[in-house]
């Protein structure tokens, strides 16, 4: 079992939070076998304030979760001994309801789903900002869990990754499943402006050829069917950029 508790004591990630903010307290659990990635993470969350452990495989992962009260789990899905998609799984049917940040190269929309539906609470792609990631984990610390296990939520829409369901305002909307992955992917980004290459990639694995208007059709029939009977549109035009799923 590997317990790395080494402090670093710089300043290189702080980002500036009152004295009054500080989280000395919070115990957060980095599983990753990239030593120089585990490394990196740590020290930005020391200088941030919080105690980090560092696990370099699955099973010292699992085996460290089980034994201590993390307030929050970092976790790579490809690592020695077991894998994170077993780690999280087991640790959930063993009533471990830590939350979980899945922080991996696996960048596909289904790998995100898949995520997401064995009990992770967010989801973000390597290479990453560490000023995203410690918005991320303040935000899950702040508020509790941002989705549920099987079901995201955002303002009156409600997905539901196992059912493949799509409710808003407690309406069923139909959705084909290419819409459903759009869906899911923009959601997924909530905030995030996407571009019409980076949609092409993830939800038709095509090559963007800019002279089709596949990604502008399908953005317009999701909108009709999810957006168009309600005030607050979800669905947002980015001029020149692409597409962003946010609440206005």
């Amino acid at each position: 079992m590997i317990l790395d508790l080494e402090v670093s004591t710089g300043n290189l990630f702080s980002l500036g939070e009152n004295v009054t903010d500080r989280t000395e307290d919070m115990g957060i659990l980095i599983v990753e076998d990239e030593r120089k990635t585990a490394a990196y993470l740590k020290k930005g969350l020391t200088e941030n304030y919080f105690h980090a452990d560092v696990a370099h495989s699955g099973e010292d992962g699992y085996r460290l979760a089980m034994v201590c009260e993390y307030d929050l789990i970092i976790l790579d899905v490809m690592l020695p001994d077991r894998d994170g998609w077993s780690v999280i799984k087991e640790l959930r049917e063993r009533g471990k309801n830590t939350p979980v940040i899945f922080l991996t190269a696996r960048d596909g929309i289904h790998e995100k789903v898949k995520g997401l539906e064995l009990g992770a609470d967010d989801y973000l792609v390597k290479p990453f900002a560490f000023s995203e990631l410690l918005a991320r984990i303040r935000s899950i610390l702040r508020r509790g869990t941002v989705f549920k296990r099987d079901i995201l939520r955002i303002e009156d829409l409600e997905i539901d990754f196992l059912r493949h369901k799509v409710t808003r305002g407690g309406k069923a909307i139909d959705l084909t499943a290419k819409e459903f992955n759009l869906l899911t992917l923009l959601a997924l980004r909530k905030g995030e402006v996407l571009s019409r290459t980076h949609i092409a990639e993830q939800v038709w694995d095509l090559n963007f050829d800019s002279n089709t208007n596949v990604i502008d059709v399908a953005i317009r029939r999701l909108r009709n069917k999810m957006d168009i009977r309600f005030d607050k549109k979800l669905i947002h035009t980015v001029r020149g950029v692409g597409y962003v799923l946010e609440s206005r």
